[in-house]
């Protein structure tokens, strides 16, 4: 090997596994080397051999053999670097310190010298400013070459890089001119030719050094780096406005897109308003539709049943008399009394007084016929409606919306809020009012207050002070973390003292929840809907005109339910915490601040 080894470094021969010099090493098919006995353990026991730098999978474990050339070339770096390390040398020359890259010692320098023409060697200023000029045209003979008058050792010179010095003030930069010498502009250095990098290819599209323009590119379309961007710079007002412009297109593209996002928000604002409203409105009607079916069936069941119980009641009298009819004939046959028998045959022998009971039956019509055909009736009406909705979708929210109607008129129904507070002189015993009679739970034994006429003493309710006789009016109540608890409105001259039965006949309108899971609808029978997710905050809107009593689950913006009825007095807000069974349920009832929102 030539002194050019001494050039490479120790990664070069270095096992990637055990970050050594190649001991015995092998090549993988995928082209890496390693030591053998490394990629032979790091195999071991593995299912899938794969290479430890490309990751590249084996089917079967290559049966590796030993790459005689690399371990010949390993021992013969090996030996070169002597030990030391394949550093620069450093020795004293002059009275002065003189590092020389490649591990060429400073005896070895000043032997080249003595032997070699004055030509191929550096001055001493020139090792000083860091490189080492050959003289070599690009057609110079390579090492092992035949040059007339030129020693094997000069000869080996001329492949030889040149070694600099790092130059710390130009930081890793050299001063060069157009053929490579230096001169006051900084530089990047060719990493073959520690030239500067001063010519621009356009056959190949990249920069290089001179000598790399004669020797790789000299039958390429080549000019200076200077003179390439003087030509680009002239196109450099072009670019800039094409950018200039592609961002103003940009810029309608956005907003463009921000406004069709706002569209595509109000839509969505009236499709949820619209659906809530068709769906709502199909929902309370046959809400309404079930419970007065409900009341239908309750009704005509019980008048069936009255009847099946008085004909059973009349036919068992009748079986009885027969029976005794059916006893005394029975004597008569065994009696020795012909006499007797005579006489009392035409009484018992003839039938008593029946009911012909061939055409009695039980009625088992329902009545729900009526009812069905209605709701046959709805479903129809909500069908057109909801073709029309296909065919041209929901127009713009109206303005007054209805009352009973969700989120968008959840603002015009919060308007009609209504400053509720209670009635210390209604409320029941055992509850317990804050000072400023905004919420009410119930205490665990009653109070000694006056049994006066308007207090309940049987009910654990309590009423608000404000009384309604017209208009629209609308509070909200926290119930969140109950688990039971009333809410509605009831009529001045509801019963008070007593068991009372809370249904609309009886001059309750009101909403129920029991264990935190079911609501209940106070409708005659009473309609209980299951619900995963009780509600944390209750909304109550009355509409005195309308006879309408609706309620709402505010922080979901969902209509829950509407009463329909009509009110021929004054009606009270109506609050029942319900007992706190054993604390399982003593959180208040809150009457909260109405939040308009836009």
């Amino acid at each position: 090997m030539s002194l050019y080894s001494s050039f490479l470094s120790d990664e070069q021969f270095q096992c990637s596994i055990c970050l050594d010099l190649f001991n015995n090493p092998s090549s993988t098919p995928c082209g890496h080397s390693f030591c053998m006995g490394c990629i032979s353990r790091y195999w071991d026991g593995c299912k899938v051999c794969q290479c430890p730098l490309c990751k590249k999978n084996f089917q079967k474990r290559p049966d590796l053999q030993i790459n005689r050339t690399l371990r010949e070339i390993t021992e013969q770096f090996k030996s070169m670097k002597g030990g030391g390390g394949g550093g620069p040398v450093k020795e004293k020359r002059g009275g002065r310190v003189v590092g020389v890259e490649g591990g060429i010692p400073g005896s070895v320098y000043e032997e080249l010298k003595k032997k070699l023409p004055h030509a191929l060697l550096p001055t001493d200023a020139q090792s000083h400013n860091g490189s080492i000029s050959a003289t070599l045209s690009p057609g110079s003979s390579p090492l092992g070459s035949s040059v007339p008058n030129q020693s094997p050792l000069a000869t080996m010179m001329q492949t030889l890089p040149p070694p600099p010095l790092p130059d710390s003030r130009s930081g890793g930069r050299r001063r060069f001119t157009v053929t490579g010498a230096a001169n006051s502009h900084n530089l990047p250095l060719c990493d073959t030719h520690r030239r500067g990098i001063l010519i621009y290819c356009r056959t190949d599209h990249m920069c290089v050094c001179p000598i790399c323009a004669s020797e790789d590119h000299h039958d390429h379309d080549t000019l200076t780096i200077e003179a390439e961007w003087m030509e680009r710079k002239v196109q450099l007002g072009v670019s800039e406005q094409q950018i200039k412009e592609m961002i103003r297109e940009r810029i309608r593209k956005m907003e463009e897109i921000r406004l069709a996002a706002a569209e595509l928000e109000k839509a969505v604002q009236r499709e949820t308003a619209g659906s809530m409203r068709l769906f709502s409105t199909l929902v309370s009607a046959v809400e309404r539709s079930q419970a007065k079916l409900m009341e239908v069936v309750e009704m005509n069941r019980r008048a069936a049943q009255h009847q099946a119980d008085s004909a059973l009641r009349q036919l068992e009298l009748e079986v009885e008399e027969l029976r005794r009819r059916e006893s005394a004939l029975a004597q008569l046959g065994h009696s020795e009394d012909h006499i007797h028998c005579v006489k009392m045959f035409p009484t018992i022998s003839s039938p008593p007084p029946a009911r012909d009971w061939t055409g009695v039956s039980v009625n088992s019509d329902l009545g729900t016929r009526d009812i069905y055909r209605s709701v046959v009736a709805l479903v129809q009406k909500f069908q057109e409606e909801l073709n029309q909705v296909a065919e041209t979708g929901f127009p713009a929210p109206v303005l007054e919306p209805s009352p009973v109607r969700t989120q968008p008129r959840t603002k015009k129904i919060q308007e009609y809020a209504l400053d509720v507070t209670l009635d210390g002189d209604t409320a029941h015993p055992r509850l317990l009012l804050s000072d400023d009679l905004k919420s009410v739970r119930c205490g665990e034994r009653h109070q000694l207050l006056p049994d006066n006429p308007e207090r309940f003493d049987r009910v654990v309710c309590v009423l608000g002070r404000e009384a309604i006789s017209s208009g629209r009016h609308y509070w909200e109540v926290e119930v969140g973390g109950k688990t039971d608890w009333d809410l509605g409105v009831a009529k001045h001259s509801v019963n008070r003292k007593g068991k009372i039965q809370y249904t609309p006949c009886n001059g309750f309108w009101f909403l129920s929840l029991r264990d935190k899971s079911t609501l209940a609808f106070r409708t005659e029978p009473s309609t209980d809907v299951h619900m995963n997710l009780p509600p944390n905050k209750i909304g109550v809107f009355v509409d005195f005109e309308k006879g309408q009593v609706s309620f709402y689950n505010v922080d979901a913006k969902i209509h829950i339910y509407t009463f329909n009825d009509i009110f021929n007095e004054s009606i009270y807000p109506f609050f029942s915490p319900c007992t706190n069974k054993s604390g399982k349920n003593d959180g208040p009832l809150v009457i909260t601040p109405v939040n308009v929102t836009e």
